[in-house]
C-alpha cells in the first residue's frame, strides 16, 4: 500500500464532507484548471499533456451531465446538458484541429457558470449574489435562447 500525499489526502477529505453544491462547484474549478492547462500545453506546444487536460475536462462536464436530475431540474437541467454536450464538442474540435479558439470559448462559458454556482452556494444576506445572472444570456450554438431565470 503507498502512501497518500497530503494535497490528495487534503482533497478527498474535503469531497467526502462537501455539500452537493459544494461538489459542484469543485467539478467547475477541476474544469477550469483542466482548459486553463490545455490552452497552456497548446500554446507551448505540449501535445500529449494537452489532450490529457481536454480529455479529463471533457469528464468532468460529462459528470456534470450526469449529476444533473432532469425530473426535479426541468427546462433548466436540460438546457445545462445541452451546454455540457456542446462544451465537450468544443473541446474535443480544440483537440483535433490544435486550436485556442474553442478553449478560450469552452474556458468562458465554464467561468460562466462557475460564477454563477459561487452565487447560488452565497449567504442569503449577501446582495453581491445575483440569481438572475445565474447562466449566460446565449452561446454561439444557442443564439436567441434565453438562459436566464
Amino acid at each position: 500500500m503507498t502512501d497518500q500525499n497530503p494535497y490528495d489526502a487534503y482533497l478527498e477529505s474535503k469531497i467526502l464532507s462537501a455539500s452537493p453544491v459544494e461538489l459542484i462547484r469543485i467539478l467547475y474549478g477541476a474544469a477550469l484548471d483542466s482548459v486553463r492547462e490545455a490552452r497552456n500545453c497548446l500554446s507551448a506546444g505540449r501535445i500529449a499533456p494537452r489532450s490529457r487536460a481536454i480529455t479529463r475536462a471533457i469528464a468532468i462536464l460529462t459528470e456534470l451531465g450526469c449529476s444533473l436530475d432532469h425530473g426535479k431540474g426541468g427546462e433548466l437541467s436540460r438546457t445545462l446538458a445541452e451546454l455540457y454536450d456542446y462544451m465537450e464538442r468544443r473541446l474535443i474540435v480544440a483537440n483535433q484541429e490544435q486550436s485556442d479558439t474553442p478553449l478560450a470559448e469552452v474556458l468562458g462559458l465554464i467561468e460562466n457558470l462557475s460564477d454563477a454556482w459561487r452565487a447560488v452556494a452565497a449567504p442569503a444576506g449577501d446582495t453581491s449574489a445575483n440569481p438572475k445572472s445565474f447562466l449566460p444570456k446565449a452561446t454561439p450554438a444557442y443564439t436567441g435562447q434565453s438562459w436566464s431565470l
